[in-house]
């Protein structure tokens, strides 16, 4: 009965191999491929699809920088892709902006390490700045903390306690400290449903360090040079993604593993920026000769205003 399973077991490793740690899943087809649900969803029902993770960067729209990626998570490529630019570069960025998708204490917190100004949001800046968010006395982020007496403020006015410290590890292997705070009697509370709605008293877990990291960002990004780069990300990498997949119609990779998908996307990118420098030398030229002929004719004009010629008229 056991040697029935052992082939079935053989398998089952062999397929855990593959997969490694970094991901939950793989194709049979290209087994470096894990399945990822993807933005065209033609079915309508979330289907999953064997991808990859395809992470870019860009300036005036020239691809600077790609990275190809088994893990689905933008937050988990994101070291590794600045790491992979130094190595590219033999140098860093001196700023990164980037979505919220990328916005994580870990990846804060390399930034910081690394001396990067950054422009990074995290996952819910933009609904932050809603006036619903801000007037709701029940967000976490909108309690009252006291440094002195480190407690926070629930809307009734009861204070909140410190009750316990602890850490949580991701799936990096990155660590985390939460503190968790309670309130000591919530029974009879009027708004009890509204504030929360587990047993017992309400307790909610901080993180005190990337709260820190938030504000840094927070303020950054609602600064002018923030505001400025924040305009100019919607046309920068998504316009450039639009090119690729749309205009030239690049939407699937034709070969596999990830050695395959880099040098295939990587000549895409090539000749997306030979294409772009075309354009630019081009509109270069006309510029050029457009000012060459306004300056001929103001040439031409100023010499027929300052040598009038005489025409002497006479009746026979």
């Amino acid at each position: 009965m056991e040697n029935k399973h052992l082939p079935k077991l053989e398998e089952y490793g062999q397929k855990l191999e593959d997969i490694g740690d970094s991901r939950n899943s793989c194709s049979k087809t290209d087994k470096e491929a894990t399945f990822m649900r993807m933005k065209e969803d033609h079915m309508k029902n979330g289907q999953l699809k064997p991808a990859y993770n395809v992470q870019m960067s860009n300036e005036n729209q020239f691809i600077t920088h790609y990275g190809i990626y088994q893990n689905p998570t933008d937050t988990r490529t994101f070291i590794d892709y600045l790491t992979g630019f130094c190595k590219r570069y033999d140098k860093q960025s001196k700023e990164v902006v980037a979505d919220s998708g990328y916005g994580s204490e870990e990846n804060y917190e390399h930034l910081e390490k690394e001396q990067i100004e950054h422009y990074v949001k995290f996952n819910y800046f933009h609904t932050e700045q809603k006036k619903a968010f801000k007037t709701d006395p029940y967000k976490v982020e909108n309690l009252h903390y006291n440094t002195v007496g480190d407690y926070f403020v629930c809307p009734m006015g009861q204070h909140m306690h410190f009750v316990a410290e602890y850490e949580k590890q991701n799936t990096n292997g990155y660590n985390s400290t939460l503190r968790k705070y309670r309130a000591k009697n919530c029974s009879g509370c009027q708004i009890r449903g509204r504030c929360f709605k587990g047993k017992g008293n309400r307790s909610i877990e901080v993180n005190f360090r990337l709260r820190a990291y938030k504000q840094k960002a927070r303020e950054a990004l609602n600064s002018d040079k923030g505001l400025n780069h924040r305009s100019k990300r919607p046309i920068e990498p998504e316009a450039v993604f639009g090119q690729i997949k749309y205009n030239k119609g690049f939407n699937r990779f034709k070969l596999k593993g990830l050695e395959g998908v880099g040098l295939e996307f990587g000549l895409v990118a090539i000749a997306l920026n030979i294409s772009k420098m075309t354009k630019k030398l081009k509109e270069k030229a006309q510029k050029a000769n457009y000012l060459a002929g306004k300056r001929l004719l103001a040439f031409i004009s100023s010499f027929k205003h300052k040598y009038q010629p005489i025409h002497n008229i006479a009746a026979a």
